[in-house]
């Protein structure tokens, strides 16, 4: 993968779980990377540096993706502290809560939605415009298994926030492969993350690895390798619209 050397990533949700051995990743074979966080300051900075320390080009970033103007500012961020961006990784996500559907509210809704959804576009639409002026780029969506299977208990919104995602993914290939843009999705299924330890308990866990036919529920560093493909050109130059689906065969299309 010698042509990601010297290239520029912004990996939203950054600070843990596959965002961070995303991060890491890209940077182990020369990426430039802008790690973002919202909340978790501490574990991102820990991230950069660990990058760092290994020799690699990294800084931290803060924005609440529910804030158009503080997607806005990050890519600026980025931008001008790294001359362009070539690879976005839109990974940010929450479930925020599993609720039944007699317990939906708007405030939820719109919550769940924003965070999943919106950002996605939010922050492709601020990097499109970079990635014209230098030539094209790569944005990498991160939907989930849920997109296909709806979801656990109470999680139907999420997944549905998430096969927005899958759906735009497809929408904006289309769009900009006339600007060298590809745009791809990655849909991990069950992955030993802080996101499970928040909102799924223990039982739901074991539920949930009986149905994996690898009999395991999978790891961050198990789902570096698609990104890895999707973000080099000399792998995946000709891979444009695609879902590709990392859940120890949980659901196969």
């Amino acid at each position: 993968m010698e042509d990601l050397k010297g290239k520029t990533a912004l990996v939203t949700g950054a600070s843990t779980g596959i965002g961070a051995a995303v991060a890491i990743a890209f940077a182990a074979r020369g990426m430039r990377v802008a790690v973002h966080y919202n909340s978790s300051a501490d574990a991102a900075n820990q991230v950069a540096e660990t990058i760092r320390k290994a020799g690699g080009d990294a800084f931290t970033l803060q924005a609440d993706v529910r804030d158009t103007a503080a997607i806005r500012e990050c890519v600026g961020q980025t931008a001008s502290r790294f001359g362009r961006i070539d690879v976005l990784v839109n990974n940010a996500g929450s479930l925020v809560k599993r609720v039944p559907i007699a317990e939906l509210d708007d405030a939820l809704f719109d919550e769940v939605m924003h965070i999943n959804a919106r950002s996605v576009l939010a922050f492709s639409r601020e990097v499109v415009p970079l990635m014209r002026t230098h030539g094209g780029g790569n944005i990498i969506n991160v939907t989930s298994v849920a997109a296909r299977t709806g979801g656990g208990p109470g999680a139907y919104l999420y997944a549905g926030s998430k096969g927005f995602v899958s759906t735009a993914t497809h929408g904006l290939a289309r769009e900009l492969v006339g600007d060298k843009i590809r745009v791809n999705a990655v849909a991990p299924g069950v992955i030993q993350t802080p996101f499970q330890d928040r909102f799924s308990t223990p039982a739901m866990l074991e539920s949930f690895r009986t149905a994996i036919p690898m009999g395991r529920i999978g790891s961050p560093d198990e789902c570096v390798g698609a990104f890895l493909y999707l973000a080099s050109e000399q792998l995946s130059g000709y891979v444009t619209g695609q879902v590709i689906e990392v859940n120890g065969g949980q659901y196969m299309p």
